[in-house]
């Protein structure tokens, strides 16, 4: 067999499920390909789960519970109990969330798709790590992202900025304009101090479109800040006339007047003014080079072949940022097709892949979590704003490599009595999988042994 299906599925894919290898057979690009084109509905593994809205709305109501007063009905244990009451529908809710995209990232057909999806989830990072977030974080990616991929980058750019688990992540809903209606009101009174606050704007430059060392300076960061406030998440029904947990522009909070970003005077008025900004900065020269290089170090390699990001740059350039156009042109990208694998998978890679080639998806949500939790990249809770670590020095360590083995030996204990590790090894891996792991799995003592030596192999452990 050659190599190119088994790169299609491992390292452009999630990892090739039984009998998926035969499936792409002699034209992996076009099987690739296929996967961008045209638009999808909503995966039927993601009905049910809540919206933002509701997420927020949830969150809401367990702050109230964990700050209300005792009052002559409710004594103090009841107050405890509705507090963890709410605590645990929001940890269940995360959780549930988790088990919905990693049961469709186990049994979808489009894994290509699908990886695309993880990767712009990462790209545009937000972490549930944060208490306001918990609920929040998914719908970030089944509310902004899945649906943009087959977009524009300046439409995805938008929705992702706009909506609330990124406001509230970077905390840009208290960000108040020294002269705007608020800061005036609140002058000389005592009230809280107001004030803007940099974050987002400084992650959109910085992380989302055009990278560090790209021109913009403090200046810019402070500016587009101001040009932002106002950009916040609706909370009471009656006084916004929305939705609690939608984006929501609240004018009296945002800056007046001109501003000058980038050189560029921006003179909008309200919330089309930072809206103005989001789409030249997603068109931006040093945006396009900026993602081609994620791109680049996510699908070829650690350190991203020059050639591979320019043309993919060129691409996002002529094409507006054309997302469909930008992909196409990663998968007919020469370096990406070149042998050995070089990617050293992540937890995410490492269980989602495990779960694919077993064709297997634990039943409850915890058991779904437990392996991410245990190999460190708890899904949605990156360290950052600048999302999960993509090379493999990040992942490599000693102790991340023993406890991989640790689940992996979990894994043979709970599946392999049933488990023919060698001919799931030729089903995932093809022609990838050397002799010389062939033969140690053919000596292996037990079908959960050689479980996990084919796990433990450095061809199943590299895409």
């Amino acid at each position: 067999m050659s190599l190119t299906p088994i790169i299609a599925a491992n390292r452009f894919g999630l990892g090739a499920r039984p009998g998926e290898l035969a499936a792409i057979g002699g034209d992996p690009q076009s099987w690739l390909i296929k996967q961008i084109t045209g638009t999808r509905p909503a995966p039927a593994e993601l009905n049910g789960l809540p919206s933002s809205a509701l997420a927020f709305q949830t969150f809401a109501d367990a702050l109230r519970q964990r700050f209300s007063r005792k009052d002559d009905k409710a004594s103090d244990e009841e107050i405890a109990k509705r507090r963890e009451a709410g605590r645990k529908q929001i940890g269940a809710m995360y959780r549930d969330q988790v088990a919905a995209r990693y049961r469709l990232a186990v049994r979808t057909e489009e894994s290509f798709r699908e990886r695309l999806v993880h990767f712009w989830t990462n790209h545009f990072a937000v972490s549930a790590d944060k208490a306001q977030v918990v609920g929040l974080a998914a719908t970030l990616e089944y509310e902004a992202i899945r649906p943009h991929i087959g977009g524009r980058f300046v439409d995805l750019l938008l929705a992702v900025e706009s909506h609330p688990a990124m406001i509230l992540y970077l905390d840009n809903q208290g960000s108040i304009g020294p002269n705007s209606t608020v800061a005036r009101r609140a002058a000389g009174r005592a009230e809280r101090k107001v004030d803007i606050n940099e974050n987002l704007a400084r992650e959109i430059l910085e992380l989302h479109t055009l990278g560090v060392n790209s021109g913009y300076t403090q200046t810019d960061v402070t500016t587009f800040a101001l040009a932002l406030t106002g950009w916040s998440v609706s909370s009471k029904i009656g006084k916004e006339s929305q939705t609690p947990g939608q984006f929501f522009f609240r004018a009296g909070a945002h800056e007046p007047e001109a501003k000058t970003i980038l050189g560029k005077r921006y003179a909008q008025e309200g919330v089309e003014q930072a809206r103005a900004v989001l789409r030249d900065v997603a068109n931006h020269p040093a945006t396009a080079t900026h993602v081609a290089t994620k791109l680049a170090r996510h699908f070829i390699a650690d350190e991203p072949p020059a050639a591979a990001v320019e043309r993919l740059a060129k691409v996002f350039r002529d094409t507006e940022g054309d997302l469909p156009s930008l992909h196409r042109a990663l998968v007919e990208s020469p370096e990406a097709w070149q042998k050995p694998a070089t990617k050293f998978k992540t937890p995410h890679d490492f269980v989602v892949s495990t779960f694919r080639m077993l064709d297997f998806v634990p039943q409850l949500p915890q058991q779904i979590l437990s392996p991410f939790q245990l190999l460190g990249q708890r899904p949605y809770t990156p360290g950052s704003p600048a999302g999960w670590p993509d090379t493999a020095n990040e992942w490599d360590g000693p102790d991340a490599l023993l406890k991989r083995i640790e689940w992996a030996s979990a894994m043979g204990e709970r599946l392999g009595s049933k488990a023919q590790p060698l001919a799931l090894g030729q089903q995932a891996l093809g022609a990838a999988l050397l002799e010389r792991t062939r033969t140690a799995i053919s000596r292996a003592e037990s079908g959960a042994q050689g479980l996990v030596l084919l796990l433990a192999s450095p061809e199943f452990q590299r895409r």
